[in-house]
């Protein structure tokens, strides 16, 4: 007997049980999300233990020399709110430095893009003050995956392709970790990096010896990390290593273990904006988050219930409102501690009410910031000639699944609420194989985020020691009719608040539950400047899943949308849970055949 699929737009059920559900990028990391809720941890702890083990299984997308943003809500606090893992830039991350070696943009890779690495810090601050087990329980599964290994999957081997030479004429060190016997692994391999496994075996011995309560040993773990061996040999290698990168020359790094002790992660306020039922939570302005919330005020104005995901209007007004959006984010986002971002006036109803009116039957090219007295910077939007760069040989280029297949790099994220109903999203990102070398002693390499500053002392996102990057990490939190409701996100660059935004308006007007939403035909736009080098912006173009119905295609060329047609399961790696009284909902990404949610 046959199987008939009753909806086109779904491939799997959506997750469903009511003692806790775990969604993340990979499958491997889900289980050992779900195993900590099983041994008695809450959703904190199983957070912790699911990003460290992420680190492991799929090291081309994220590493313990990235950073991430989480956004939560704790039941006994009662409210949402950010950890901030974005280490800001060090303190020789000068516009003057950067400009004197000849450079006009920080290069996409090598030891002159990484700021503070910032997950580490995170991960043990969520877990000292929202989390219950120890750190030993959260470490030991990644331990175990990086000593005995983990299988291969295709894009880490990919990426390890695209790099190759450049492994082997520049950074040896990345090659002996990742060319094991000199050769290029195979997909499916069983993948070890033993050295990974002794860095975090070291921290939970020196973090233990001192006994105390398990607040003690994290804290312990903190100084080992920011004070202690890892700072001296991520401050060894920077000073004493000229590292080939983007530019085609080798430079040492500007990051010294000093930086590394004068920085912790910390706990702020999230942004919001009420959308109808739901309130919907984000990072503040050093990420990208505010443009999705634009992008709901400006879509306020549309009528939305009822449509169809592929609907041209649907796709159309979604499309332009995020041309607009993603302009005021070039204009005016910047870290909060430094510059003014003008938060309220960006999600007024009279600014958008008036940013609305630029939405119209045709399609723009044009890249349109909003005017704020006061407030906002000249936008540069260098025009790319093809489409945009992926990784390349130089392991440079934007890190995104804008194009499953063309890209190899990215980012991960996980969804987890457990049966008291506290919930988190995080997007963990940077260390990326490809960014930088391999740092020896450590098993691992550092990011690159640096690279999303501008060399101009006017912009609001400007290269400045102490400042934070202009993040592209954005993981989301929604409440509903005032009751926590749902965690989301994706991978993916300046995708991110694309695809994240589809999914929330497919769930709420289209009446899709979340694995529905995620698996409906998506799109991506590539009208303005991106955040990763070269930063070229590509005007008018909108590259959409080869499902989207034709007749929808054929309308939105006819309104002005440079159309590209890209695979059929090519946009996006979404995640999601929700949580609605007892029930507890998850679902994943089936594109790339990696993302997995599970719960009981």
């Amino acid at each position: 007997m046959s199987f008939i699929n009753p909806n086109p737009f779904t491939t799997r059920p959506e997750i469903e049980g009511t003692f806790g559900v775990v969604a993340t990028t990979h499958w491997i990391a889900t289980a050992v999300g779900m195993a900590t809720l099983e041994k008695g941890g809450n959703a904190f702890d199983a957070g912790v233990a699911t990003a460290f083990t992420l680190q492991v299984v799929e090291p081309h997308l994220n590493g313990p020399g990235g950073d991430v943003p989480i956004i939560l809500h704790d039941v006994r606090r009662g409210k949402a709110e950010v950890i901030c893992g974005q280490g800001p830039a060090p303190a020789g991350a000068t516009i003057a430095h950067y400009k004197n070696l000849g450079l006009d943009l920080v290069p996409g890779t090598g030891l002159l893009a990484p700021c503070i690495p910032g997950t580490f810090d995170a991960y043990m601050l969520m877990l000292r003050d929202y989390g219950t087990v120890s750190l030993r329980a959260v470490l030991e599964p990644a331990i175990f995956y990086a000593r005995h290994g983990y299988p291969l999957v295709e894009r880490i081997v990919a990426t390890i392709a695209t790099v190759e030479d450049l492994f082997r004429t520049h950074w040896p060190t990345s090659a002996a970790t990742y060319l094991p016997g000199g050769h290029l692994p195979k997909t499916g391999d069983i993948f070890t990096n033993p050295v990974l496994a002794d860095t975090y075996e070291r921290i939970l011995t020196e973090a233990e010896a001192g006994g105390g309560s398990r607040e003690a040993v994290i804290e312990r773990a903190r100084k080992v990390w920011s004070e202690g061996f890892i700072a001296e040999e991520i401050d060894r290698f920077c000073r004493t290593q000229e590292v080939m990168d983007v530019t085609g020359r080798a430079h040492r790094g500007v990051l010294t273990g000093q930086d590394m002790a004068t920085w912790q992660a910390h706990v702020e306020a999230p942004v919001h904006y009420d959308y109808g039922r739901h309130r919907v939570f984000k990072c503040g302005p050093w990420s990208q988050g505010l443009v999705a919330l634009q992008q709901l005020a400006l879509l306020k104005g549309f009528p939305l219930d009822g449509m169809s995901p592929t609907d041209p209007d649907f796709v159309h007004w979604i499309v332009e409102a995020s041309k607009l959006a993603f302009a005021d984010r070039e204009a005016f986002y910047g870290d909060p501690d430094f510059v003014h971002v003008p938060i309220e006036t960006l999600l007024s109803d009279a600014y958008n009410d008036e940013r609305r009116k630029l939405i119209t039957e045709q399609a723009s090219l044009e890249l349109r910031p909003g005017h704020i007295a006061g407030a906002g910077g000249r936008v540069d939007a260098r025009i790319a000639e093809g489409p945009r760069t992926a990784v390349g040989a130089t392991g440079a280029g934007e890190p995104t699944v804008g194009r499953l297949g063309d890209s190899k790099g990215d980012t991960v994220h996980f969804d987890i609420i457990d049966k008291d109903g506290n919930m988190v999203a995080a997007t963990p990102s940077g260390g990326w194989l490809q960014s930088s070398p391999i740092i020896p002693a450590l098993g691992f390499c550092l990011g690159t985020r640096a690279q999303m500053f501008w060399l101009d002392e006017s912009h609001p996102a400007a290269l400045m020691p102490g400042r934070r990057p202009r993040s592209t990490l954005t993981p989301s939190l929604a409440y509903r009719d005032g009751e926590p409701y749902m965690v989301w996100g994706s991978p993916g660059g300046d995708q991110q608040d694309q695809w994240i935004p589809q999914l929330f308006l497919r769930h709420v007007h289209c009446q899709m539950n979340l694995q529905e939403a995620i698996d409906a035909p998506a799109w991506h736009s590539e009208h303005f400047p991106g955040s990763f080098w070269p930063r070229t912006s590509r005007p008018g173009v909108l590259v959409v899943e080869s499902r989207m119905p034709e007749k929808t295609i054929t309308e939105l060329k006819r309104r002005g949308h440079k159309v590209e047609i890209g695979d059929a399961w090519s946009e996006g790696r979404l995640v999601a849970a929700s949580k609605v009284g007892q029930r507890r909902r998850a679902a994943a990404n089936p594109r790339g055949m990696q993302a997995y949610a599970a719960g009981r």
